[in-house]
């Protein structure tokens, strides 16, 4: 699904996160040492390559709802924006630190002049956060960020499943009015 919102593409799509190669930054759903783990992030760094944990090194550990920004080393992507969620049920207000990591990373787009960004479901896997109120975040989130867009003209959801796809495009049809 496609929708544009005052000269802003936001698609959702289900793919692999790491392969985005018409992308300029990707985001990483990070943990707070910036490590390889499992899921978004081991997928990251294992396509990116080692350069990538050595660089993450001088910006971790990191809080939740903060990102930074490093190169993408092998990755086709200029960019990864790494991101820490809350860990839904433990950190709180889980809902302002998860609106919080996809604005600090639309904000870093920002400054480094990025022009499209892809997005995992963040905090929707090991972090447990619920689906729906995590994707009704995120697109609330980004559609807020839009008036604030000067760089950015293209945001995509990468989700995982079909089932997860489903959700996202049912959101952004009910809040960019289908």
């Amino acid at each position: 699904m496609i929708k544009e919102i005052s000269g802003v593409t936001i698609e959702c799509v289900m793919g692999n996160i790491a392969d985005q190669p018409d992308m300029m930054a990707i985001v990483n759903a990070a943990n707070a040492h910036l490590r390889p783990g499992g899921g978004v992030a081991g997928a990251i760094h294992r396509a990116a390559g080692p350069g990538l944990e050595e660089e993450c090194q001088k910006y971790a550990p990191i809080e939740p709802g903060q990102a930074v920004i490093t190169a993408g080393y092998n990755l086709p992507n200029k960019y990864v924006i790494h991101t820490l969620g809350p860990v839904y049920g433990v950190d709180k207000p889980e809902a302002k630190l998860l609106s919080d990591c996809y604005r600090n990373s639309l904000l870093l787009a920002e400054q480094h002049g990025i022009d499209s960004i892809a997005f995992p479901a963040i905090s929707t896997g090991y972090f447990r956060y619920p689906l729906e109120q995590a994707t009704a975040v995120a697109l609330k989130t980004v559609i807020e960020m839009i008036p604030q867009l000067k760089q950015v003209k293209k945001i995509r959801f990468v989700l995982f499943s079909e089932s997860d796809l489903v959700v996202y495009e049912a959101e952004l049809a009910r809040l960019a009015g289908s």
